[in-house]
Parts: structure tokens; sequence; C-alpha cells
């Protein structure tokens, strides 16, 4: 199902999640195990990354596949501007078109490792706000979309920067968007409030990474732009050694953040699942009664 309708018919905020195609085949057998045990919250869809540099672009392809062929969940596949001419791109939205998929979150994506600045191909694509306007070309696809409510970290702009180009998105003919993490809600509802006064009206869907390893998310925030709250890090800094009490303080922050969020009219949440389905099961059965 194409995700502007399961969006347009929906009666209640939606749940859904992401996860990354592994390189090995351990992990892609981890993979499956999370997916069927996340089918028990029967997330609305599920969106599954390109690999940094679009490194793991085939088992993407393979994944969503397979997601659409054996679950019957609706898969979103991540998209990106890294390494691919207008041609390539042609070439891999005729194998997804083949194969019945639907809905593509489109990206401009990070630089390749090795590159210290994004760079597109001859004949590529150096935004996504022009990868969004092909693939709306293309006629068969629902597109989704990035969004930083604290600012991409490349941008000189900050959050207007964020906002303007969403506007472009949405102008170029994407139907929802999907923020990055975040951990302070103040800053989403700012965010949200900015975006409705420049006229964005398509869901604007937050992110939620539930933590499950401290030092870890820290890692990650540094090259995202998404900051560590002081609070957060007086509660998490004492027990960052010991795992279990992580992931249990994580999932206990992430449900009252998410709780809030859809009191306040989020239209859904988009966990960040790492690969790993206990937080997210444990944060849908915690707010379900939302849902």
């Amino acid at each position: 199902m194409k995700l502007s309708d399961i969006l347009a018919t929906a009666d209640k905020p939606l749940f859904s999640c992401e996860f990354f195609p592994p390189r090995t085949d351990k992990g892609e057998e981890n993979l499956w195990n999370c997916l069927r045990e996340l089918q028990a919250v029967n997330p609305a869809y599920v969106s599954v990354t390109y690999g940094a540099g679009g490194t793991t672009q085939d088992r993407t392809k393979g994944i969503v596949t397979r997601i659409k062929d054996e679950t019957g969940l609706s898969p979103v596949a991540h998209l990106t501007c890294v390494g691919a001419t207008k041609e390539q791109l042609a070439e891999l939205l005729n194998d997804y078109r083949a194969a019945g998929i639907e809905n593509i979150l489109a990206l401009r994506g990070d630089a390749p490792e090795g590159m210290d600045h994004f760079k597109a191909v001859a004949g590529g694509f150096a935004y996504a706000t022009d990868l969004i306007a092909f693939l709306h070309e293309q006629g068969d696809f629902s597109i989704a979309c990035a969004t930083y409510p604290e600012g991409h970290p490349e941008s000189k702009g900050g959050v207007a920067d964020d906002i303007r180009y969403l506007k472009i998105k949405q102008d170029n003919g994407a139907s929802c968007a999907i923020t990055q993490y975040f951990f302070d809600n103040e800053t989403f509802f700012r965010f949200r409030d900015a975006c409705d006064a420049e006229g964005i009206t398509m869901p604007i869907i937050p992110g939620i990474m539930p933590i499950g390893n401290y030092e870890q998310i820290v890692r990650f925030s540094s090259m995202c732009g998404a900051s560590i709250p002081g609070w957060l890090h007086e509660q998490m800094a004492p027990i960052a050694d010991n795992l279990d009490a992580v992931a249990d303080l994580g999932v206990e922050l992430a449900v009252k953040q998410c709780a809030e969020l859809l009191e306040e009219g989020a239209p859904g949440l988009h966990i960040y699942t790492l690969n790993k389905s206990t937080a997210s099961i444990a944060i849908h059965d915690r707010i379900k009664g939302y849902l």
C-alpha cells in the first residue's frame, strides 16, 4: 500500500519502524528475526536504509522485496543520490516497480567513506530536492523525505534552511517527512509550528531513538547533529556501563517522549530500531492506548 494512502486513510496515529541492511548473512538472519517479532505490533510501514555511501543497496533491494512478498508489511525503500547517475537510479526504480515496491524515502545521503564532503557524480543529483522531483516524474511511487528539527549538520542557515528545503521537497512531490531523532520534544514542537507558518502541510512524523547504549548514541548524535540535553546526560552518564539499566531507562524515557508527542497531535512515531525488537515492542505496548 502506498504510504500516501496509509497516511490519508489513518484514523489514529501510526507506529512505524526503521531497519538497516546488514553486511553479513548472520546480521540478515538477525534482521529477519527482528521483523518477525515486530509483526506482533503490526507497524503501519517499515523502512530500510540505503547503507552508508550506498554500499548496501543490493541488500536494501532484496530486503524490501522480501518484506513485500513474505510479511504483509508495507516496505519503504530508502534511496540516495550517492554514487548513482540518473540512468542508474531509473534502472533501480524499474526493478522496484516490477517488484511491486511503491514507497521511497528520498535522501541526498552522506559522503562515501574517505570523502570529507558530498559530491554528486556526473549525471547524478546533488540534492534530495532534485531526487524527489525525479521520483515524482516517475508517477508510480509515494515519496517520503527526511528533515532535521535541529538543523542538518552541514546547514549554514540552521533550522531556517531545513524548513525552506522541506517546503521545496513538498512542492516537488514528497507526501510526508520523517525527522532525525531528537530528545527534547519542544524542539519538535517549535519546528512543526514554524513549518506550519511556511505552508508545509504534509505530515511530519517524529523519529524516535530508544537508547540502548548511551556511548553509541553520543557518537551517533555528534555525527548527525542531534543534541543531548543536559537532563538526559545526567541520567544516563552514571549508568552508561550497565547496558541493561541503560536500556530500561531508554524505554522509560522514550515512552514518556512518545506519549507527549501523541498527546500534542503528532501523526505517528517512527522508531529507529537498530535492528533490535525489544525496545520497540516495549514502547508500543506501553503507548498503544494512543494508537
